[in-house]
């Protein structure tokens, strides 16, 4: 599995780059703790909608990142990708171009609000996680109970050995799993307390009456 993600002109950060990583098992830990991920695509335009703007759709849903161990690899070796839980007829569930469908899913996690002698120079602390990849329907019935098994157990431990399971076939067929490849990953953290002005720090009276 790659330490680190290669960045690229997709997830190289212009702003703030020193708050940025391409830590891999970082980025993991962000999305799968992450109660509800957005994950947004572009839909293709029906015949009846060719004269309108196309506008990006984002999704929240359940997912989470976790290793496959296929018969033709050692688990180890294998790529980790990321399982999205969703309904089978779903839109997003149909797109299905060859090579897969183009994803961005992000995951923030706000730690604390950070409150500064001025408006402007309030923040907050936070973890956030921004992956790009390639989306497929998964058909492999083993791969679909590991991957439910995954997103299960990540929202809730143990929660898939201490209920019912295996699914009935019902619930397979109206359940869509998307697995998603990933191709570049980056995370941004943000800790510490405010940047004040020096001017404003230097006002006795703003510290004394400013909360902080």
């Amino acid at each position: 599995m790659a330490i680190q993600y290669a960045p690229d002109a997709r997830s190289k950060a212009n702003r703030l780059s020193k708050r940025t990583t391409y830590d891999a098992p970082l980025i993991h830990s962000l999305i799968n703790s992450c109660p509800i991920l957005h994950v947004s695509f572009n839909a293709p335009l029906s015949e009846s909608q060719d004269s309108q703007t196309q506008f990006p759709t984002i999704l929240p849903m359940l997912g989470a990142i976790g290793t496959f161990p296929s018969s033709s690899s050692v688990e180890d070796e294998a790529e980790p990708h990321l399982y999205l839980h969703g309904s089978s007829a779903a839109r997003l569930f149909k797109l299905t171009p060859q090579g897969g469908l183009p994803l961005c899913i992000a995951a923030t996690h706000v730690d604390g609000y950070v409150l500064a002698l001025a408006p402007f120079h309030n923040s907050c602390n936070y973890r956030s996680a921004v992956v790009f990849g390639l989306g497929s329907p998964l058909t492999d019935p083993e791969e679909i109970e590991f991957a439910l098994k995954v997103i299960t157990n990540n929202s809730i431990p143990s929660r898939w050995e201490n209920s019912r399971h295996p699914p009935t076939k019902a619930e397979i067929t109206s359940t869509g799993i998307l697995k998603v490849r990933i191709e570049t990953a980056s995370a941004k953290v943000r800790t510490g307390g405010p940047s004040d002005d020096r001017a404003d720090l230097k006002d006795e009276a703003l510290v004394g009456r400013t909360w902080t």
